[in-house]
């Protein structure tokens, strides 16, 4: 049987918990999905690039959706934490480091792990 290539393994993990975090807030439209390919084909020539960035993938992909998302649509995802004051999306932490998590920068509060907003 043959090994499963890391890269593509995170690549493909990368692409499901963005994917599962668009659904989640119903923003999964087809154009966003595309959106996600993108980023992932960037993501691919990226490791490729730097292997041992391969456990960051997950927080560059879901970070590129989101900029793509920001350009074309308004911000993502919206803060569930924050009811009042000016609507703000929610970081990725760490920005480059292993298992991503949603976070509001404002109160400080790890909300999700990217992946897993509902």
């Amino acid at each position: 049987m043959d090994d499963i290539d890391p890269v593509e393994q995170a690549l493909h993990a990368a692409r499901a918990l963005v994917l599962a975090d668009l659904a989640a807030r119903d923003v999964a439209a087809a154009q966003v999905v595309s959106m996600v390919e993108e980023a992932v084909a960037h993501r691919r020539w990226w490791v490729e690039q730097w292997p041992e960035g391969v456990e960051y993938v997950a927080g560059l992909v879901a970070q590129d959706v989101q900029d793509a998302l920001l350009e074309q649509y308004g911000r993502w995802p919206l803060c569930p934490v924050c009811p009042s004051g000016d609507p703000h999306a929610l970081d990725v932490e760490p920005e480059l480091g292993p298992d991503p998590h949603w976070v509001c920068a404002e109160q400080g509060v790890v909300v999700a792990r990217v992946g897993g907003l509902t």
